[in-house]
């Protein structure tokens, strides 16, 4: 029963990455049908990490900024159940048990500089640059949990981009 919980999370993952390539590979609206789908799939009280990567990149995938906005706090609300789930009983809520395994780890501490850096851009395209400044903070301070690796330093990068934009702006 647990290889076949296992094997299902790994095809959700799978799935999720097939979704991403295709965005990557300038699919916006097929990787957006496709996310939608997994979206309707998993529900609410769908596992938070799954939840969090999907929603994440669904809103790379938006035209309107408002939109993109929406996404992106469903991703940082998953984010946050992921680590709500970390405290005492962390299995006990939606998602737990799948977070319980990737507590600590540096994928889950990943998400926060790139989650609160995506609210940042998106609060600026809305012209809500109070917000940005604190979402923009929120992703340098997370950003000390990443490794100084290729994925640490170009959001490290671009955190340094959107930082002096919003400056000259």
């Amino acid at each position: 029963m647990v290889e076949q919980q296992e094997a299902s999370d790994d095809a959700v993952m799978t799935r999720i990455g097939q979704a991403i390539m295709l965005l990557h590979g300038g699919d916006r609206e097929e990787a957006r049908n496709r996310f939608g789908a997994l979206w309707s799939e998993l529900g609410a009280d769908g596992d938070a990490l799954h939840r969090c990567t999907l929603a994440h990149y669904m809103a790379d995938t938006q035209d309107d900024p408002g939109d993109e906005l929406a996404w992106d706090l469903r991703a940082l609300t998953a984010a946050e159940g992921l680590r709500a789930a970390e405290g005492p009983g962390g299995g006990e809520e939606p998602g737990g048990a799948r977070a319980a395994e990737h507590r600590d780890t540096p994928a889950v501490r990943a998400f926060y500089p790139s989650l609160h850096l995506n609210l940042a851009a998106d609060y600026l395209k809305l012209q809500r640059p109070d917000s940005a400044r604190i979402h923009l903070q929120r992703a340098r301070a997370a950003a000390v949990s990443l490794a100084d690796d290729g994925y640490g330093g170009g959001v490290r990068a671009a955190i340094d981009r959107l930082e002096l934009r919003m400056r000259e702006e």
